[in-house]
């Protein structure tokens, strides 16, 4: 059995399972409890030796960590669905936009979305105000390059791929963080986030603070 060790609450779990739901595949999530508070399941570590989440099991026995990576290989089991395309030049423009998330805008995002709204959620504290400052200035320099990218387009690379789930995984809580989008960005947005298996792959807690 096709097997994803799986946290609800993890937004690298979470572009998984929408790529998992959009494909339509058939995949046993496996939870694993990320407070330390329960043993990992067997042969969890075996797979994700750092004790990362998601980790990734085929049904001939091979593994993968790291979400992106699982991401593209599950998408090469639907190749006619275009996620990854095989276009050399539509793939570099996915493997663009994913690197762009993983490194820029997505750590700056999910700061400010820890600070003003995780931390609240799970009783962790007040906000550090000095990290929330630095990080929206972060996304303020990075948003206009999202905007520009979408000039003109539905999607990041044409039509749905794998960039818009991984650009888009950490914009749920943007409104509850107090982070403003521009025009372009918020009509995107809003077509991935009317994608049932968007819809689907929203973590719990997202869900019940974006209602």
């Amino acid at each position: 059995m096709v097997k994803l060790y799986n946290a609800d609450a993890s937004p690298n779990c979470f572009r998984v399972r929408a790529v998992i739901n959009e494909l339509g595949l058939d995949v046993e999530l496996v939870e694993v409890d990320l407070s330390g508070k329960t043993p990992k399941p067997p042969g969890f570590l075996d797979v994700s030796p750092g004790g990362k989440v998601p980790a990734f099991v085929d049904d001939d026995g091979f593994t993968l960590f790291e979400s992106r990576a699982i991401a593209a290989y599950l998408a090469s089991k639907r190749p006619e669905r275009g996620l990854y395309p095989d276009d050399p030049k539509r793939r570099a423009m996915v493997d663009q936009w994913s690197y762009w998330q993983a490194i820029h805008l997505g750590p700056a995002m999910q700061s400010v979305a820890f600070e003003r709204v995780v931390k609240a959620k799970w009783g962790m504290g007040a906000p550090d105000e000095a990290t929330v400052k630095s990080k929206l200035a972060e996304v303020e320099k990075f948003m206009p390059v999202l905007e520009r990218g979408l000039e003109g387009k539905e999607w990041l690379a044409g039509t749905l791929t794998l960039a818009d789930f991984a650009v888009a995984s950490t914009f749920p809580l943007r409104k509850p963080a107090g982070i403003s989008v521009t025009p372009n960005v918020q009509r995107w947005i809003e077509r991935v986030e009317a994608l049932p298996s968007w819809q689907r792959a929203l973590p719990k807690y997202m869900a019940e603070l974006v209602r």
